[in-house]
């Protein structure tokens, strides 16, 4: 993909709107060019600035669940917010409302299954493929400005295998990798702005999502391991 064909995807890229095959190829891209790069740095960071206004004005309110499922319900397949942001259109004049997709949003979920399927291929699933936590979480200091936690499940059934350095929507992350039996469970890990947050579960493109925040970081699980032994894993993680 060519950085011309990049760019009339740039917009739909950063709202969450591409379909998965063409996010992989964006993102393919974007691993490789420096300027496009810079370009979707530019909009996430002005979405971030303006939400963050929004929330330090308290323009800031959560959609209810219900109201999220019904939204989401009537736009099958289409992106939904978590959100609902309102933001002043100029100053002194009116209030818009308008949806900041944030982390959490459907943008973020196709990310997140972007860097799973691309650690299936070989050679891709482990930088430092190690069992033993006090390997894995040392071989993050240096390469990356936060020091992600590491537990050792095996003996829930859920062994670590290592981890990795990853990039999720352009900001590099700690992939921490776990394995139930033959499935991959990744887990991306960053440092989080927010409070703690509940568990959310989603299913798209045939994997299973689990996205929660806890003790300043912000956890994604994804596998193809089903729904009930992820969620077991994630509640065995967030102990």
């Amino acid at each position: 993909m060519t950085c011309e064909e990049v760019s009339t995807l740039l917009e739909a890229y950063v709202d969450g709107e591409l379909d998965f095959r063409s996010n992989l190829d964006v993102e393919a891209h974007l691993a490789e060019c420096a300027g496009c790069g810079n370009r979707v740095r530019e909009r996430m960071e002005l979405r971030e600035v303006i939400a963050e206004a929004g929330a330090e004005a308290g323009l800031y309110f959560p959609a209810p669940r219900a109201v999220r499922q019904q939204v989401r319900q009537s736009l099958p397949g289409r992106p939904w917010p978590r959100a609902l942001w309102l933001v002043p259109v100029a100053a002194g004049l009116a209030l818009a409302a308008v949806l900041i997709p944030r982390l959490g949003t459907p943008a973020m979920e196709e990310a997140v299954i972007s860097g799973h399927v691309r650690s299936l291929m070989p050679e891709h699933l482990l930088d430092v493929p190690s069992s033993d936590t006090h390997t894995v979480k040392p071989w993050f200091n240096g390469r990356l400005d936060f020091s992600p936690p590491v537990k050792d499940l095996k003996a829930a059934g859920f062994p670590l295998a290592g981890g990795r350095l990853d990039y999720v929507r352009d900001r590099r992350v700690a992939a921490l990798v776990y394995q139930r039996h033959r499935h991959v469970i990744n887990v991306f890990v960053w440092p989080s702005r927010g409070g703690d947050g509940g568990l959310e579960k989603d299913t798209r493109q045939g994997y299973n999502v689990l996205h929660w925040t806890q003790g300043g970081f912000e956890y994604w699980a994804v596998s193809d391991l089903n729904q009930q032994e992820l969620g077991e894993f994630a509640r065995l993680l967030r102990e």
